[in-house]
Parts: structure tokens; C-alpha cells; sequence
């Protein structure tokens, strides 16, 4: 037995009428209420069918363009088939490259080269399909081969280069090391590259994933000394998909761009290792001591650089045009079917992916095998559903956005929302996303069983946030009717429909009870997932109860669930926010030019050569908050007289489709055709993922990036676009209200 499910269980499909027999005297089936849709399917999602969807798909590596990927793009098109969903494969050829040659090691002051090699584990069936597995690598990073000194640079943050800068130490010439996390890795070697770099080695710190949180595997959950990260380093804040087809889909016949000009790849050769190999490198160096903040957890002194260690790297790939399958799986809906509630995650991984991504897939198909189960019952999805597992999102969300750039005049005129998972595990809901879908989360949260608390899934996420959140947080999580989801940055397959096509968008999981230090590396399986991340696969069953019931209440809804009351607060907050941020930048200015004057500035290392006094720096200027403010104020009186409105809503069908026809351009009105400032691409004006940070969010970017970076005259700019993209929706809201009050009764 594995945690609570034999590894040889068979498959059981379980049938609506098998279901309704087993709970007969639940009160919701007496003779005076017979269940809503919704209910009965929370009651057929089985546990036992997801672990067996992730023991089949995740047996073998997938990556992209794999005969393994193939393989399982064409099992699930059988599985939806055979639940009733009209399905396809949809192809597209991308770039995808693969190691030809990778080299690293020391020359100096010993030497040392790196093994580059995640062993077997023994008691790991999978771990030894070494024939089958992608090497460690980066993809993406451009061919190679440099020698030269080591600095040491944290995160490898803009804030962190600032800090270096502070302590006298440059990286111009020098190959970086870097360890994982605090930004995306791809962020990592751009910003090195930004500073003069001319390699950059990405390394995992048993702080961040190894020993110093837990066990190491196979012994517990986190990454041993020689597991690696392996990952891409696409620059995603200039564009997802293929580098070569950016904006157009990648099919037969596209122009491509030639190599040279895709801006989408590293500048400087770019190589991922383990804490194993990194220990050598990291305790060869000398120079100043690390910052506190900086020290990991390997028994050496950090140190910054440069050298004495000097390092050699050398990368070259094969740049191929790899085949790509996107399963895409329809239930036409009845009443509305040119409306799309679309339901994806990825089924690609880098080798295994039982965590990533198929403890997020299996849920999927087990609501697409439930969903089927309720048509043949009876049941048709008002608007049509639209179910997919893309290809391609490990190399760079490539699948998703390929399928989203080909059909993007569609998803304009039809799509409702998108709805993504990827990962999952034990624990509490996570839930991000466009703001109009944060009131219709907290209502199927308090619908959904915690498989463990048997309290709601809401109840759990509240106290969660009051054991552990302080201050305001904890406050409002206690008073406020519905809990703040997150807003949406990067780095899964909702990033092209919410921030290039402009969909309402949401990301789910549950997670929060275990340590995760096998991403990315041959010992994320079957094995690693059933022991440590989910045992008995119940919140895999509470992933899919969740996602089908959202995907139910939208599919069916008369009106179209939006909520603007809480994306009016929400973006209250956000100027605020902004107005903050500036006041701090002119505080800390203003601060430092004090300390200049004064003599006080700390910036010597060493007392015998100190440097020369800092020149005064301009304060931030005022900044013309006043068409924000006006916006969101119109923006909160809108929402509140739609809510009045719809209220009080009848039932005419012209009505209802003027209606809906209305609020399925709410997010759009975000979108600006000529897109964030240096990244056309992304269009989204209230939500992007930061340029420096890659995976995490920064909202209204264009404003809140101009004052982090001090283009004042741009952030103003931004202001009067962002306020415009705010009155226009606005205008749209108090359109729908008029359409509602004309339909009231």
C-alpha cells in the first residue's frame, strides 16, 4: 500500500447511478430537494483514478518532443473520447534545445570539474531510466565557452548587483554563481549579463530546497547533494511560446525568425548544478565575507569574489524543431455555445513530472471523466467547455500560448475565463487570479470539503492566513466576506490568455504541508509524490471537486459570475499602493543624500581603502496620481450600482445574452494593443509579471516599474493609460447595469 491506495489498484469508473445509490440518505437527496448539478458532481471525483492517471502518465520521461510526450497526448485524446468529449491533438513545431556538450570545472587556485549527474536511487524505480532522461541543463542558455574568475551573487537581483556594487565588487568579465530562487531563473543570467557577466552558474542551496529545511532524498522529501534544477531561462517577460514565432503560432508555413534575432534567449552560456558540485567552486573563493542574508547552509564561508577560483564553462546544444501536441477536448454547450469556460494544465514535464505537472493533470481528466459521466445522465453545460492538456509549458508556456496566438480572434469574441492548474499537493487552497472571479472563488471554497479538517476548503484557507499571516492580513481574513486571492505574474499556461489576450483568468492548487525539494529533477516521480506530497491522492480529488465545480457554476450561470466590488477594492489598494511606493523611493533619497552630507554613509569594507564620497542624487518627483484616483473611484461607484442592479435582474433571454455579451469583455478592456512599455507583447495593464522578477506579479506594471526603475516621465505616462483602461471598464459595467435594470421585473 501507498499511503492509502495499493499501487496495483485497478481502475474503477464510477457511474452517476452507482454514486446516488451508495448516498441515498444524504440529506441533500430527500424527496424535498434533489441536488443541483454541482453537488453531485463533488460527490464523484475518485481518489484511486487520479493516482492511477499519474502512475501512467508520469512512468516514463516526457519532455517535449519525446516518444513518451506523444504517447501520452494520444492516451488522453482516447481517455476524453471515451467519456463522451469531442477531442483533438493539436500540433506545432517549436524550438526546442537539447545538450550537446556540457562542460564546468576549476582551473584555479585547484582543480576540480563538476559531475553534472543525478545518480539512481535505488529504492526509485524511475530514477534509472537514464537513456530516456534530458541531462541537467538550462535551455535556452546560447552556446558557449568561457574562462574566468567567480563572484558570488546571491539571488542575482537587481538588489543584489546593488549591494555588490556597495562592497567594491563588480562582475564585469567574471562568470556569476547564483543560487535559485527569489526570482525566475531566467531573470538571473539577464541580469548578469546586464552587469558585464560572461557566464552565469545557477546552483541549489540546501538552504533554500536541501538539508536545512528536511530529510534529504530518498530518506525524506528534500533535494540531496547532487539533485538539479533543471528549468529554462527564457526571458518570459518579453514574450512566452516559441522564441522564433513570437505573437504567431508555429505552424506549417510560419515565418521564423532566424536565431540571431530571437530576443528570448540568454546573452551568456548558462548551466544549472547541484549544491554537490557548487560546495568546491563556492569554497575556492575569497574577497569580502557574504551579507548575512546571503550565507546558505554548506559548511564554508561565502564569500564574494572575485576568485581566486577560476572557472571554465562550456555549453553547446542542439538547436532543434521539435514536434509539440496540444489535447484539446470540447462538451458543446447548449445555450450559449460560441461562450468558452476553458480548463487547462500541462501534461509536459523535464523528466518524470509526477509533481510537475501531473498531480495537477490527473485531477483534470478525472473532472473531464466526471463531467462526462453527468451528460450522459442528462446534464448539458449551458456554455460549451473547453478541456486541454498543453505541450511545451516546462521550455517556456510554449503549448498554451501557441494554441492561444493561432486562436486569439476567437478567444477574443468567446472565451469566459481561464482556469489553470499545475502543481498540486497537501494543503490549503492557493488561488490567484483576475479580481471579478475572487467572490465566485470564496463561494465554491465554502462549497468543497477539506479531505482532512471534513470542514470547508474556505475554512481551512481563513485560518491559515490568521495562524499565520499578521497585522491588516490577519484582521481582514477575520472580517472581510470574502478572502483576497492573488494577483497573476508568470510562469504557467494562464500567463497568454489573462495578459495577451486579455481572459479572466485564475491558477489553483492546494499546498502548503510539504517541503518540495525535487523539482525539476529525475526524482520528481511516482515514487517521491505518493510518499511525501499527497499519500491516498485526496487533495488531487479536492483539486478536481474544486476546479469541475467552478467550471459547472460557470458553464451554467444565468449571469456570468463576475463580481466587480472586489476588483474595484482590489485596485483601490493597487493606487495606494503606488502612491506608497513613491513616497518611500523619495524617503530613502532623501535619507541617503542626508547621509552623504553628513559623512555617515557606511560603504567602506576596508578602512584603508575607502571610497570616494557618493555624489547626491535627485529626489523622486511628484507624481500626477490624480486620473488613478478619479478612475478607481468611478470604477468602486460602477460596480456597487451593477451589484444594485442585478439584484434585482429578471430572466429575459435578450437580456441575459446582452448581458453576458458585455461582461465577457470586462477583463479585455485591460488590454492596450501597444503593450507594456520594452515588451509589446504583454498587454494586460493591471497585471504582468515584473521584468526583473519573471515569475512574480507587478501590478499596473507600467506605473509601478517606471518608479522602481526612475523613469518618472514614463510611470506618469502610465497613470493617464492605466486610468483610461479603468474608464473603460467602467463605461462597460455601467452598460451591463443598464442592460440588467431593462430586464428587471
Amino acid at each position: 500500500m501507498i499511503g492509502r491506495m495499493s499501487r496495483r489498484t485497478t481502475f474503477r469508473t464510477a457511474s452517476l447511478a452507482a454514486v446516488l445509490a451508495a448516498t441515498a440518505f444524504a440529506p441533500w437527496l430527500s424527496a424535498q430537494r434533489q441536488p443541483s448539478w454541482d453537488e453531485r458532481f463533488r460527490t464523484l471525483p475518485d481518489a484511486a483514478a487520479i493516482g492511477q492517471y499519474m502512475q501512467r502518465l508520469s512512468a516514463r520521461p516526457h519532455h517535449v518532443g519525446s516518444a513518451y510526450s506523444k504517447d501520452n497526448a494520444e492516451w488522453m485524446l482516447a481517455r476524453f473520447k471515451e467519456w463522451g468529449w469531442d477531442a483533438t491533438i493539436e500540433t506545432y513545431d517549436v524550438l526546442f534545445p537539447t545538450p550537446k556538450e556540457r562542460l564546468l570545472e576549476m582551473t584555479a587556485p585547484t582543480r576540480f570539474k563538476a559531475q553534472l549527474e543525478e545518480p539512481v536511487v535505488p529504492v526509485d524505480p524511475t530514477s534509472g531510466q537514464k537513456s530516456e532522461q534530458l541531462p541537467t541543463y538550462n535551455a535556452y542558455s546560447v552556446d558557449g565557452d568561457v574562462t574566468a574568475p567567480l563572484v558570488y551573487v546571491n539571488y542575482g537581483r537587481p538588489e543584489d548587483y546593488e549591494e555588490l556594487e556597495a562592497a567594491g565588487v563588480s562582475v564585469k568579465g567574471a562568470i556569476v554563481i547564483v543560487r535559485y530562487g527569489g526570482s525566475f531563473r531566467g531573470t538571473k543570467p539577464k541580469i548578469a549579463a546586464e552587469h558585464g557577466a560572461v557566464g552565469c552558474i545557477i546552483y541549489s542551496d540546501p538552504r533554500d530546497d536541501g538539508y536545512f529545511a528536511d530529510a534529504v532524498f530518498p530518506e525524506g522529501p528534500m533535494r540531496n547533494k547532487d539533485g538539479v534544477q533543471r528549468g529554462s531561462v527564457l526571458d518570459l517577460p518579453q514574450y512566452s511560446g516559441d522564441p522564433l514565432t513570437p505573437g504567431t503560432a508555429s505552424i506549417a508555413g510560419a515565418t521564423r525568425l532566424d536565431i540571431t534575432q530571437a530576443q528570448t534567449l540568454t546573452k551568456i552560456p548558462t548551466l544549472p548544478i547541484s549544491y554537490g558540485d557548487a560546495q568546491p567552486l563556492l569554497a575556492a573563493m575569497r574577497g569580502p565575507v557574504a551579507p548575512v542574508s546571503w550565507r546558505g547552509a554548506l559548511p564554508i564561508t561565502y564569500r564574494l569574489g572575485p576568485g581566486p577560483a577560476q572557472v571554465h564553462l562550456k555549453v553547446t546544444f542542439n538547436w532543434d524543431i521539435k514536434p509539440m501536441y496540444d489535447v484539446v477536448a470540447t462538451l458543446k454547450g447548449s445555450t450559449y455555445p460560441d461562450e468558452w469556460i476553458i480548463r487547462g494544465n500541462h501534461h509536459d514535464a523535464w523528466v518524470n513530472g509526477a509533481s510537475d505537472p501531473i498531480s495537477g493533470l490527473a485531477p483534470l481528466l478525472e473532472e473531464a471523466r466526471v463531467l462526462g459521466a453527468l451528460a450522459r445522465q442528462g446534464w448539458t453545460p449551458k456554455r460549451t467547455l473547453v478541456y486541454a492538456a498543453w505541450d511545451g509549458e516546462e521550455p517556456g508556456l510554449l503549448g498554451s500560448t501557441e494554441w492561444a496566438e493561432q486562436h486569439e480572434a476567437e478567444l477574443r469574441d468567446k472565451a469566459v475565463v481561464y482556469i489553470n492548474s499545475d502543481g498540486n499537493s497537501r494543503g490549503f487552497l492557493q488561488a490567484s487570479g483576475s479580481h471579478t472571479l475572487e467572490h465566485l472563488v470564496n463561494e465554491v471554497a465554502r462549497s468543497v470539503e477539506d479531505p482532512e479538517t471534513k470542514g470547508s476548503v474556505w475554512k481551512r484557507w481563513q485560518s491559515n492566513i490568521v495562524a499565520n499571516a499578521s497585522g491588516d492580513r490577519r484582521n481582514e481574513a477575520r472580517s472581510r466576506a470574502d478572502l483576497r486571492i492573488g494577483a497573476l505574474g508568470s510562469g504557467s499556461d494562464y500567463t497568454p490568455f489573462l495578459q495577451h489576450d486579455g481572459v479572466a483568468s485564475l491558477n489553483l492548487s492546494f499546498g502548503g504541508f510539504d517541503e518540495d525539494g525535487i523539482y525539476h529533477s529525475i526524482y520528481d516521480d511516482f515514487y517521491h509524490f505518493s510518499k511525501f506530497h499527497d499519500p491516498g491522492f485526496l487533495y488531487g480529488r479536492a483539486l478536481a471537486q474544486f476546479s469541475g465545480t467552478l467550471a459547472i457554476r460557470l458553464a451554467d450561470a444565468d449571469v456570468l459570475p463576475f463580481d466587480f466590488t472586489n476588483l474595484a477594492d482590489t485596485t483601490q489598494g493597487y493606487v495606494r499602493d503606488l502612491q506608497n511606493l513613491l513616497k518611500q523611493k523619495q524617503d530613502e533619497v532623501r535619507e541617503r543624500n542626508r547621509e552623504v552630507t553628513d559623512g555617515t554613509l557606511a560603504a567602506v569594507n576596508d578602512p584603508k581603502a575607502p571610497r570616494p564620497i557618493p555624489a547626491l542624487e535627485d529626489v523622486p518627483p511628484a507624481l500626477n496620481f490624480a486620473p488613478l484616483e478619479n478612475a478607481a473611484s468611478a470604477l468602486t461607484r460602477a460596480a456597487d450600482r451593477y451589484k444594485a442592479a442585478l439584484a434585482k435582474a429578471g430572466s429575459d433571454p435578450a437580456m441575459l445574452r446582452a448581458v453576458n455579451a458585455r461582461l465577457i469583455q470586462a477583463e479585455r478592456q485591460f488590454i492596450d494593443e501597444s503593450g507594456l512599455p520594452r515588451r509589446p507583447w504583454y498587454r494586460h495593464l493591471l497585471y504582468a509579471p515584473g521584468f526583473y522578477t519573471g515569475y512574480g506579479v507587478k501590478t499596473v506594471p507600467g506605473v509601478r516599474e517606471g518608479i522602481e526603475q526612475k523613469r518618472y516621465a514614463e510611470a506618469e505616462k502610465e497613470v493617464v493609460r492605466v486610468a483610461a483602461a479603468i474608464d473603460r471598464l467602467t463605461a462597460l459595467i455601467e452598460d451591463a447595469a443598464g442592460k440588467v435594470g431593462g430586464g428587471t421585473r
